[in-house]
């Protein structure tokens, strides 16, 4: 690739980076070598070594000593720590979206879970599955109008797209996040701020169940 100059240069590889871990193309544990990193993306080891300084920031990759940077490993206890935080600023980011989102945002948000169901009928596939939560989460909280807020959650709700449990597995689960996700919806188009901070907790205190239940 063509090297753009300075700042833009450097969100770009940081996007390409993040994409590559939350994608699963890069697995966690996976090594986040400078020089292997620079030569696959074509680019100077300068904004390779930023973006993963970035990653580590953001919970996506760790330095492990004497081995270097590696894409995070989120296990059980972690997942429970990071829903846990994120049960509360999901429950704040709904409320502030309720009075926030206009018809036509709603019915994105409709159509993100049309999709959902959609997909219900065909083979679990967590990337794919996460993905579409991911989404789902991040417009909502893109929309809170809180920006510190959205910052925060955007870093756990990434590190919990790492989690490679059998969460996204069960069918099971996968209608009862489509069901949650529902409720939420409807709390959002009653515009009550109040009932939109609660479905949106409930939701993600139902994810700490299922994995406790596993």
């Amino acid at each position: 690739m063509t090297e753009p100059d300075g700042e833009l240069l450097g969100l770009t590889v940081h996007r390409q980076l993040r994409q590559l871990v939350l994608s699963g193309e890069l697995e966690p544990g996976a090594p986040l070598s400078v020089l292997a990193l620079s030569a696959r993306l074509g680019v100077s080891r300068s904004p390779v070594r930023e973006a993963v300084q970035q990653l580590i920031y953001e919970g996506l990759a760790v330095n492990v000593p004497h081995a270097g940077a590696r894409v995070a490993v989120v296990d059980d206890a972690q997942i429970r720590e990071v829903l846990a935080v994120r049960a509360v600023l999901d429950g704040l980011a709904a409320a502030g979206a309720a009075t926030r989102l206009a018809e036509a945002d709603l019915g994105k948000l409709t159509t993100m879970l049309a999709i959902q169901e959609q997909h219900l009928r065909d083979n679990a596939d967590p990337t794919r599955d996460a993905a579409l939560d991911l989404e789902f989460h991040t417009f909502i909280r893109d929309h809170s109008g809180n920006r510190t807020l959205a910052d925060e959650l955007a870093r756990l709700e990434a590190q919990a797209h790492l989690y490679r449990g059998d969460l996204w597995q069960h069918p099971r689960n996968r209608t009862t996040a489509l069901r949650e996700h529902r409720r939420i919806l409807e709390a959002l188009e009653s515009g009550h701020p109040a009932d939109a901070r609660t479905a949106a907790e409930a939701h993600v205190c139902g994810l700490i169940t299922r994995i406790d239940r596993r």
